[in-house]
């Protein structure tokens, strides 16, 4: 073996070993994820362009305990739906020098339907890649005289849920052709490559061994169609990129910036690796 090759290995037992005995699989549970009435769709066919890396794509719903599966499964119960109601309250409300609300342009949420589910994108008219919190500073500096909102504040996250919310039940459905095809290949080289001193990749995780513990966490296949997430361990609730700074931090190395090139190429394959899952809204994790 080269040395590069007993480093990783090395690292990853380090890793993988202190969890788990023999790398034990739990399968994902069989289960329906029914909220208010409607079935969501948490199992699909994978895309042509995972060219086998799964057999089948399986939310992360399933991996999940009874008891935090049950929390997601009633709006009452799911924490996260705090969130969306801060949400509407701000979306309704007026800020910068224009005056304007949310709701001055776009009337209800509700118009926001099927926004999730295609997103990231590359937006026509910039060309940039953009997800939900880049279209909602864009609307809050080019047309309401607004100061951009930090990624990670309570706004930002506040009214994401709410406007991700509006596409529950929605198959993901983004785009990996025409311009989004270098930013496609810009994630899926990040998704393949190992980070940090226990060299591991997106892929060693979410591929290589979905269906096994790391400790108490049982590993899923990494789809976003969730996002954002109430992650009780944090007790907060989390988008797709917060959780990718947390896993490249575990692997111990120095991460990408939230909104950076990088992150957002991530977050475009990411999400196209779920297309044919149904958009959760906003969904509940350990």
């Amino acid at each position: 073996m080269k040395p590069r090759t007993i480093k990783t290995a090395l690292a990853a037992t380090a890793f993988f070993g202190l969890a788990v005995t023999g790398m034990a699989l739990a399968e994902p549970v069989d289960d329906k994820l029914i909220i208010e009435g409607e079935e969501i769709k948490t199992i699909a066919e994978p895309s042509a362009h995972l060219d086998g890396a799964l057999p089948e794509l399986v939310s992360g719903w399933h991996y999940r305990d009874t008891e935090t599966r049950a929390m997601q499964m009633d709006d009452f119960d799911n924490p996260g739906m705090i969130f969306v109601d801060r949400g509407l309250d701000i979306w309704n409300a007026a800020d910068g020098t224009e005056d304007k609300s949310c709701a001055s342009c776009h009337e209800g949420p509700e118009s926001m339907a099927g926004l999730r589910a295609v997103t990231p994108r590359v937006d026509a008219k910039t060309g940039d890649v953009m997800n939900i919190e880049g279209y909602i500073n864009d609307c809050r500096t080019t047309r309401m005289g607004a100061e951009a909102w930090n990624l990670k504040g309570d706004p930002m996250t506040d009214v994401l849920a709410l406007i991700s919310l509006q596409s529950r039940g929605e198959l993901m459905n983004v785009a990996i052709d025409g311009p989004a095809a270098p930013v496609y290949e810009m994630g899926k080289e990040i998704y393949y490559t190992r980070y940090g001193q226990l060299e591991l990749s997106c892929a060693n995780c979410h591929e290589d061994n979905n269906g096994n513990h790391i400790r108490s966490d049982h590993l899923s296949q990494g789809h976003t169609n969730g996002f954002p997430v109430y992650r009780l361990k944090q007790a907060a609730l989390l988008t797709a990129q917060h959780r990718f700074v947390g896993c490249v931090r575990d692997t111990r190395a120095e991460t990408f910036g939230l909104g950076s090139d990088e992150l957002n190429a991530l977050e475009l394959y990411v999400a196209s690796r779920g297309n044919g899952l149904a958009v959760e809204g906003v969904s509940v994790r350990h």
